[in-house]
């Protein structure tokens, strides 16, 4: 079905996406720790608030835009050779990551802590964050790991097949929430130590997307998968 071009052309995608998606998580982790005082851009004043705001909005739009059928038009045109489509959630992990990466890297930092815990409590909340991580972990297994980090694109060209993508999910922690990935994400925000102003804008604007996104992908859901959605939706929080 595909030619060896064509997937090498997938493996280099996906080996592309692999180092992004791991880039981000790790400056993710890192950055949210200290309060996201690591950021390489040094402005002040309402250059440093606007670029802030920028990061934080290009990330939460635009991470919804790709999801949406504009935004999957769009990354079917962002691979050669007729692999758009296949390498759909490959690129959107990609992107996403690159975003993310972005969101840290270039954070203006205002240099102002409010509160970095020492001793027990600093290990209590390390502890705390840790395993919102691994909730968070947990949550995109649960998902489809292969659809969550986008290796589904990729692998499947490498095998000779169209992605096959799994019905929504309903095991392991998806038996109890029906958002348990923004669950996690929202825990993440507001259980790393440092709090400084930067932490408390970056939690208090994407805490307000996590609530307002599942709106969204509930209704997407519903007109993909009609009545075994909405019976799902009545049976669990």
């Amino acid at each position: 079905m595909f030619s060896r071009t064509q997937k090498f052309v997938a493996l280099v995608y996906g080996v592309i996406s692999l180092v992004l998606f791991a880039t981000a998580v790790v400056v993710s982790i890192l950055s949210l720790y200290r309060g996201l005082d690591g950021g390489l851009v040094r402005l002040h004043g309402p250059a440093a608030l606007a670029l802030a705001a920028v990061l934080v909005a290009q990330f939460a739009g635009g991470h919804s835009w790709l999801l949406s059928k504009p935004g999957r038009g769009f990354l079917s045109h962002l691979a050669p050779l007729g692999l758009g489509q296949a390498l759909g959630t490959t690129i959107f992990t990609a992107l996403a990551a690159a975003q993310l990466t972005a969101t840290f890297a270039l954070w203006p930092s205002s240099g102002v802590v409010w509160a970095e815990p020492h001793g027990a409590l600093l290990w209590i909340l390390t502890i705390l964050y840790a395993l919102s991580w691994l909730l968070l972990a947990k949550s995109m297994s649960d998902a489809g790991l292969d659809v969550q980090i986008g290796t589904i694109g990729w692998r499947s060209v490498l095998r000779d097949q169209l992605p096959s993508y799994p019905p929504f999910a309903r095991t392991g922690l998806f038996r109890y929430s029906r958002q348990p990935i923004y669950s996690a994400f929202a825990l993440i925000l507001w259980t790393a130590p440092v709090w400084t102003p930067d932490h408390l804008f970056l939690a208090v604007v994407w805490t307000a997307y996590l609530l307002v996104a599942p709106l969204f992908k509930e209704q997407r859901y519903l007109r993909y998968y009609g009545d075994a959605f909405a019976r799902y939706q009545r049976s669990v929080p």
